[in-house]
């Protein structure tokens, strides 16, 4: 039977482009069948993109987009929105308010209707809520109260509700701390329906029961999980590199034949010439050999031309096989900090007290909602953290990269964006800095409320790296949340070699254990504790 009988979402030959005209997918034909499917692709190549034009919320260009039930869609910039409420991420806000209003004496039949008989309706969101960790929580609390773990939770919460027979998730595990990552993990397992999912989490990506990469305008499906189809890959370009290097070695030799074969022609011809210069046959022999030497001369050219013309169009076959991936480069600069240089201090009503200095690397760690957000505010923005820590900043130049990446102006243009942090830096030196972060040519003016959730982070990061001057002292809340694979072990290698201080605050283990943290710190509800 054909796949296609089997598919809960079919996309053919979907193009999409943005309203001013830039392109974001070109004739994608792609098909998701039920059970869970994880979606890969680096920053920028449309994934956020394909989840709404399927969820409805974007419209392709052409194209046929066909859906087999109702999509339940968790987006990636969920947390950006702080004045929603849990009832809003529930998606029950209408039912709810309908239900007090009726509660209260209203007899409206508006309010009935959109109740739709869903009497417990707040029971049901109560048991959703506590299922998922969320005990306590009150529906008319506000999203910017919550931490960003708990957004995400309270909306795969209102998913369940919602009983959708298919859900997109757009990097679902970000912001999530180690037990919410392993109920998310639990729930994800126990799914039914079809389960398209974004990510970057190789955990989560190893539950898939496929695999599909968004790259160069095309969805290639596997199946199996993200360990499989990497080992796929991997057996796929070796035989890919070494079939290069063989189309290249026949180019060296035909041009090689080809070169060798054009001296013995020139060789003929400058024999032919002194022969006829010195009339050693006839007149009109020596004119009809002439002709016929200049005509297989010729021939035997187009031979050898065709010959290279074919290895060289083999090798380029070959070429295209062979992946060549973009990578952002990030080179921090030197902020010129003492060893005994003291940068920041935290600490808590026990006494316990974490000083920064030099290069020391800090990793804070610690529960969702437990306060590491406002902590690190307090330190930047020297805010009260209304927790029972507090923090002393000893340098303003401080680089905060916030988790909601809430800091940026959605309305103004990368490159305005940027050049904030160095006004008097020349435009020509920022739009350098840009293309190393993969923004060039007329991108850079590209709004930043149209971009990825990664392609955010690269702006933001950017940011950083042009600061005027540059930062004694980073601070990091989750910065892995929204970068592909390839740019984590980048960023892992700038921070390796920044000559500054830094805080960070991250669940991924293995990125932590990358950075070469010099001091662990958990945060909890009694304080901090020293590692």
């Amino acid at each position: 039977m054909s796949i296609l009988h089997n598919s809960s979402v079919v996309m053919t030959e979907v193009t999409f482009a943005w309203p001013d005209g830039t392109p974001v997918l070109d004739r994608i034909t792609a098909a998701f069948g039920s059970g869970r499917t994880g979606l890969l692709g680096d920053n920028g190549t449309g994934k956020t993109t394909l989840l709404r034009l399927i969820a409805g919320e974007l419209q392709a260009v052409s194209g046929t987009i066909a859906v087999s039930g109702r999509v339940g869609y968790l987006p990636q910039h969920l947390i950006l929105d702080t004045t929603a409420t849990v009832a809003d991420l529930l998606d029950i806000r209408t039912q709810v308010d309908a239900l007090r209003a009726i509660e209260s004496g209203d007899s409206d039949p508006h309010l009935f209707d959109a109740l739709n008989d869903a009497w417990d309706v707040e029971a049901q969101a109560r048991a959703s809520l506590d299922a998922n960790g969320l005990t306590g929580i009150d529906l008319a609390r506000e999203a910017g109260t919550l931490s960003g773990g708990e957004t995400v939770l309270t909306a795969l919460a209102g998913l369940h509700l919602s009983g959708d027979e298919i859900v997109l998730l757009d990097e679902p595990t970000n912001n999530l701390d180690r037990s919410a990552r392993h109920e998310l993990y639990d729930a994800i397992m126990a799914w039914q329906g079809t389960l398209i999912v974004v990510s970057h989490d190789v955990a989560l990506l190893d539950l898939m029961d496929e695999t599909a990469e968004l790259r160069t305008g095309s969805v290639t499906v596997f199946g199996g999980n993200y360990s499989a189809y990497r080992q796929h890959v991997a057996q796929e370009q070796a035989a890919a590199e070494q079939a290069l290097r063989t189309a290249q070695q026949q180019v060296r030799v035909e041009e090689r034949q080809r070169a060798e074969a054009q001296i013995k022609l020139a060789r003929r011809q400058r024999y032919a010439r002194t022969d006829f210069e010195n009339k050693r046959k006839p007149k009109m022999i020596m004119n009809q050999r002439k002709t016929e030497a200049q005509v297989s001369a010729g021939k035997l050219r187009g031979e050898l031309d065709e010959k290279v013309d074919i290895a060289r169009r083999a090798a380029q076959q070959q070429e295209e096989r062979v992946r060549r991936e973009q990578q952002i480069s990030i080179n921090l600069p030197d902020p010129g900090v003492p060893s005994s240089r003291r940068l920041a201090e935290l600490s808590d009503h026990h006494n316990t007290r974490i000083v920064v200095q030099g290069r020391e690397r800090i990793a804070l760690t610690g529960r969702n909602g437990v306060g590491k957000t406002r902590l690190l505010e307090c330190l930047v923005h020297a805010r009260d953290p209304g927790v029972h820590v507090s923090a002393i900043r000893y340098t303003d130049r401080i680089g905060y990269l916030p988790q909601r990446l809430d800091h940026l102006d959605d309305t103004t243009s990368i490159l305005d964006t940027v050049r904030e942090t160095a006004p008097h830096s020349p435009p020509g030196e920022i739009r350098a800095k840009l293309a190393q972060f993969l923004f060039r040519t007329d991108t850079v003016y590209q709004r930043v409320g149209d971009l990825s959730g990664g392609e955010r982070f690269r702006v933001a990061l950017t940011r950083l790296l042009v600061a005027e001057p540059p930062h004694q002292l980073l601070v990091l809340d989750e910065p892995t949340n929204n970068l592909d694979l390839r740019s984590v072990d980048e960023l892992v290698s700038a921070l390796a070699a920044y000559a500054g201080g830094l805080i960070v605050v991250s669940h991924d283990d293995a990125f932590l254990d990358r950075l070469g943290i010099d001091t662990w710190v958990e945060l909890d509800t009694h304080g901090l504790h020293q590692g």
